[in-house]
């Protein structure tokens, strides 16, 4: 018996070619995404954004970063099934309240998919600050974010001050004193 073989411009060798080419250039686009990935850090122009936030469940109001012009603007991302996030809840709460009338704003963004989820944790733990909710999470991928919590100090000319990764002390004095300098 005989093995059929593949010779130099058979039908089999052309879908071979072609395939190949397919994944290199699939391969190549992948690999140019990942190394143009947006990633935000201190020193770079804020993304913009719209969202419709809300303080503690309550009335809605569709905000954008320019909405915050003249003023600090702290940007949190978290979620409410992330245990680090729920843990520095109450440090925002008390930088909220301390510098709240100061000039800082404080917006947090949550990435929760689920609404019902999202507005039962509003009920059992009232936020002094604005939040909204990001299913799709459009707004943290424009900044680059991917884990919780993430927050962003954004001057009043759009451009991050520092970015912040995981639980921060939020209400120490000595956190208290640094975001009071840059108010």
């Amino acid at each position: 018996m005989k093995t059929p073989s593949i010779t130099k411009g058979s039908p089999t060798d052309t879908i071979l070619h072609v395939a190949l080419a397919a994944m290199l250039v699939l391969f190549c686009g992948a690999l140019y995404n990942a190394l143009h990935e947006t990633i935000v850090n201190a020193g770079d122009n804020a993304p913009d954004f719209s969202i419709t936030a809300s303080v503690n469940g309550q009335g809605s109001k569709t905000v954008t970063a320019k909405d915050f012009g003249g003023k600090l603007l702290l940007l949190n991302f978290w979620a409410t099934w992330c245990p680090p996030c729920v843990e520095e809840i109450p440090g925002l709460n008390g930088l909220a309240q301390e510098l709240g009338p100061k000039g800082l704003v404080i917006l947090g963004v949550s990435v929760d998919k689920d609404a019902d989820a999202f507005q039962q944790f509003l009920r059992r733990t009232p936020l002094a600050y604005p939040t909204a909710r990001d299913p799709e999470q459009k707004i943290n991928s424009s900044y680059g974010t991917v884990q919780y919590p993430e927050s962003y100090l954004i001057d009043r000319n759009g451009k991050v001050i520092e970015k912040y990764i995981s639980v921060q002390p939020w209400a120490s004095p000595q956190m208290i004193q640094h975001v009071q300098s840059l108010l």
